[in-house]
């Protein structure tokens, strides 16, 4: 007897897969073509294309003699599995004290298991923390304050990885009012790297920010900015069509990543002569995790087998390289786009412009305004 998977059936035949199948792979053949070609095309073309992008080395965390930071300190999101876990076992293996941050306190201490069964000299910790959840991001801010100064440790942090993300299929209200996907994947980093600044600032080496994105991004096609509504336009679940547009909420949280990782280069780094905290956003390309969890596992089965017969899918050992090499960059690669598979990373410049300051105020306004906590403005 044939069993029919009628909600397989159900998602062909939407917009929103054939967005995913068509527009999202054509976006990451462009990513791999450009890493193929820019560096030959810049060379033969200039004028057009202007110099080549460079590659920049890793450098390894080396401090002096003298120095209040021997082991720098890093904070992974979403470390419970896939590219989190490997960003943290990376990171353990660069000499990083990480702290692995999730939702699932079991898995967290799971993964850290695995990492000291690998390394039994790593420096691992865990916490829990709900990036979908504004009161849970205090909370994790908190308790990574009274964390540090009970272990005696310098009052900074050294890297932050805003990892987390979702993509879920159906639409979902978090406590805060916003739509879960949109709140998960952008406004909660937003927050985070908001209310860790100060702990980022007080590095007396040099500190960073990794905001992690996708190809997904350039399958955005229009944006109301002069509308103001840049942040607003996703960020609760408004759609009229009757079903969720999950495709394209995905795209529009990964492009708002990158806005937002553009906003903070040109604040904290340009604009800030003095500031020793540089921005960076990685692309790990399609990678192998858990990230389709809610999708029909024979179309999840589907899309792997495709990508992996265009040998376009990566294990996360290997997709977590663009978010290492941003990590480990010199500071003056700020500013950069990260995209790297298969031991090639190419870096681009960012191109800030005046979207990405309306986006910035517009997230400010949303989210450090409360009645019920109205402290939160002392933060803006």
């Amino acid at each position: 007897m044939v069993v029919v998977d009628w909600e397989a059936v159900d998602m062909l035949c939407s917009l929103e897969f054939w967005r995913m199948a068509v527009c999202w792979t054509l976006s990451l053949l462009y990513s791999h073509l450009y890493l193929l070609l820019a560096p030959r095309l810049s060379a033969l073309f200039p004028s057009l294309l202007g110099p080549t992008p460079p590659r920049f080395p890793r450098r390894r965390f080396a401090p002096g003699p003298s120095s209040p930071i021997q082991r720098p300190l890093c904070v992974v999101t979403g470390a419970s599995s896939g590219l989190g876990a490997a960003a943290a076992r990376a990171l353990a293996a660069e000499g990083y004290h990480v702290i692995l941050a999730g939702r699932n306190p079991q898995t967290l201490i799971k993964t850290i298991q695995e990492i000291k069964k690998h390394d039994q000299n790593a420096c691992v910790e865990a916490f829990q923390v709900d990036i979908s959840s504004i009161h849970s991001i205090m909370k994790f801010e908190s308790s990574i304050k009274q964390w540090l100064e009970e272990s005696n440790l310098h009052p900074s942090i050294q890297l932050l990885i805003n990892n987390a993300g979702i993509l879920a299929k159906s639409c979902r209200v978090t406590a805060d009012g916003f739509d879960q996907m949109m709140e998960t994947n952008y406004l909660g980093a937003f927050f985070l790297t908001n209310i860790m600044l100060p702990l980022l600032k007080n590095s007396p080496v040099p500190s960073r920010i990794v905001n992690v994105t996708s190809f997904t991004h350039r399958s955005v096609s229009h944006v109301d900015i002069n509308m103001g509504n840049l942040a607003r336009e996703n960020l609760h679940c408004l759609s009229t069509l009757g079903k969720y547009q999950f495709a394209q909420t995905y795209e529009y949280t990964k492009f708002c990543t990158l806005l937002f990782s553009y906003e903070l280069h040109r604040q904290h780094y340009v604009m800030d002569p003095a500031s020793k905290v540089s921005i960076m956003a990685a692309d790990p390309g399609a990678v192998a995790t858990n990230i389709m969890r809610e999708l029909p596992p024979s179309l999840k089965r589907l899309a792997f087998l495709v990508l992996g017969f265009l040998q376009l899918l990566q294990s996360p050992e290997i997709g977590v390289d663009s978010i290492i090499d941003a990590a480990l960059a010199p500071p003056e690669a700020s500013g950069r786009y990260f995209f790297g598979a298969k031991d090639a990373t190419e870096a681009k410049y960012a191109c800030g412009d005046g979207s990405t300051a309306t986006q910035w105020r517009e997230c400010k306004s949303y989210l450090f305004w409360s009645k019920d906590q109205p402290e939160l403005l002392l933060l803006s």
